[in-house]
């Protein structure tokens, strides 16, 4: 592999559909983004879920394309105008990153109402077609160009790649949850799916001093969940007493009923793993407007929720077994492998190195 002053040769993983394997291709871009652009190295990505369900065909997505949006990476390249991050540092050439699922225009209603993260004009990152001519939109790359419009946050070095690759999909997802919940120090929160997303939610919970209730039918995941902070945990089945705040990662119909029944007077809803048709649930109006509760929906997330995704980690990853949660150490050119050792299970996310051993 060689790299000029003024370009690297980057490779990215490229999926052409269901069923069909993995190619890597290798392409020269330029080491100068464009205006407001960022060229990043990827030092990790993880496979997630919603990858997964793309490559298995149970969610749709354009094919060919790059996949992966859960990645750190370290700055090769700032573009004219330069790059600031959501807390206003200037990002500059080495510093190790995250960014956002999500690249936004700033300018439509939606961006107006504070709603970016449903821009009209919405990109992507992993989930864009394929265009030859500017193909690093994936974290499954040696590279990728981190558009205008997108959230970029600071990796402080104590934060292993295991533990902040997550933080673009997974911790800022749940980031957005806990916000829409609300303050949670001394209530009672139930917390249904004990996957990545609820077990990084039953530890933001629990460090904010909630106290908190996981559930979920697997056992190991039920053990899991006591690690993270849980003080007790449940198979699936409602809690013998109502709580504050219920939060819903499962997508599973039964979990969203669940957590619809157990609110207090007051409580709230927030419901964020249905992201696939399901099974209806039941809502009686009566209960809801007598208990004045709140349902709410929580979808991609906005650039605060990332930063407070990373701050959470920097504080509390030696508290909390997050690096346990990631497994493998797959080359790019093994990505297929990767994703079929998320599909036997195991941990929550297999790791790819495309461009860890790269010179920035």
């Amino acid at each position: 592999m060689t790299y000029s002053k003024d370009s690297v040769l980057a490779r990215y993983a490229r999926w052409d559909g269901v069923g069909l394997p993995f190619a890597v291709v290798e392409q020269p871009v330029s080491r100068l983004p464009g205006p407001g652009e960022l060229l990043v190295r990827v030092d990790m990505a993880t496979v997630c879920g919603s990858d997964l369900h793309t490559v298995t065909g149970r969610r749709s997505s354009p094919a060919p394309s790059v996949l992966g949006h859960e990645q750190v990476g370290t700055v090769v390249g700032v573009g004219e105008g330069g790059v600031a991050c959501v807390d206003g540092t200037p990002v500059v050439p080495g510093m190790r990153v995250v960014w956002s699922v999500t690249s936004s225009c700033g300018s439509c209603d939606r961006c107006a109402r504070g709603l970016s993260q449903k821009c009209r004009r919405v990109r992507k990152y992993g989930h864009e077609p394929l265009r030859v001519d500017a193909p690093l939109t994936g974290g499954f790359a040696s590279h990728c160009v981190v558009l205008p419009g997108t959230a970029v946050v600071a990796v402080p070095a104590g934060v292993p790649d295991v533990v902040a690759s997550p933080a673009s999909c997974a911790t800022a997802t749940v980031a957005a949850a806990l916000a829409a919940a609300g303050p949670l120090e001394g209530r009672r929160v139930l917390v249904t799916g004990a996957g990545m997303l609820g077990l990084t939610a039953v530890a933001m919970a629990a460090a904010e001093g909630a106290g908190v209730i996981a559930a979920d039918p697997d056992p190991a995941r039920r053990e899991q969940a006591l690690a993270f902070g849980a003080d007790r945990v449940l198979d699936g089945s409602a809690p013998d007493a109502e709580v504050d705040v219920a939060l819903e990662f499962s997508g599973q119909s039964s979990a969203v009923q669940v957590c619809l029944d157990s609110l207090d007077v007051g409580g709230t809803a927030v419901l964020v793993g249905s992201v696939a048709p399901g099974e209806p649930v039941g809502v009686d109006p009566e209960r809801v407007v007598r208990g004045l509760h709140t349902v709410v929906g929580v979808h991609n997330y906005r650039p605060a929720d990332l930063q407070r995704a990373v701050d959470f980690l920097a504080a509390h990853h030696h508290l909390f077994p997050f690096a346990g949660l990631v497994e493998g150490r797959y080359a790019l050119g093994e990505v297929g492998a990767a994703f079929e050792a998320a599909r036997r299970g195991g941990a929550p996310r297999q790791a790819v190195e495309p461009g860890h051993s790269l010179p920035v």
